[in-house]
């Protein structure tokens, strides 16, 4: 019996709303960055690849592949524009000749800082319009999306 006593039809309603609510907030977001960042803007899938690395120095190809539930090719396209535009490095595994460590430059540590401090600052923008009741129910609502983020990221098999 699920943890819950919503309705299949409730499930269906919230489950619609965030399919089209979240990707329009990643979007306007996305826009807004894209706007005022002073850099060319890498697109999300980089960012968030270039977050994965700056928080697993050393990760492999694969390993970021399946974190970020790209396929290894894709991760492998991406490692390669990052490693042209200076905001990547590939080091050889000392123990494995065959396996290249990921590494982000100081350059993508600080563009990925500004990027997400501009996000961040048009977030609090936004949250300081919103009535008392909208951001309480933001507030509660942070840790159903975190536990939402990680059903879908590891479903139960």
């Amino acid at each position: 019996m699920p943890p819950h006593s919503a309705s299949a039809q409730d499930i269906d309603h919230v489950a619609a709303g965030l399919v089209a609510c979240l990707p329009a907030l990643s979007r306007a977001l996305d826009r807004r960055v894209g706007q005022d960042f002073p850099h060319p803007k890498p697109p999300e899938g980089q960012l968030a690849l270039l977050r994965h690395v700056q928080a697993n120095e050393g990760v492999t190809v694969r390993e970021t592949a399946k974190a970020l539930l790209m396929k290894p090719n894709n991760v492998s396209a991406l490692v390669s524009q990052l490693t042209e535009r200076g905001l990547l490095e590939r080091r050889q595994d000392p123990s494995d000749k065959r396996v290249a460590r990921l590494y982000v430059t100081a350059t993508a540590q600080q563009r990925v800082a500004e990027a997400d401090r501009l996000m961040c600052a048009y977030v609090t923008q936004a949250l300081a319009t919103m009535t008392d009741g909208e951001w309480g129910a933001l507030g509660s609502a942070l840790g159903a999306l975190e536990a939402l983020t990680l059903h879908l990221h590891h479903p139960a098999e």
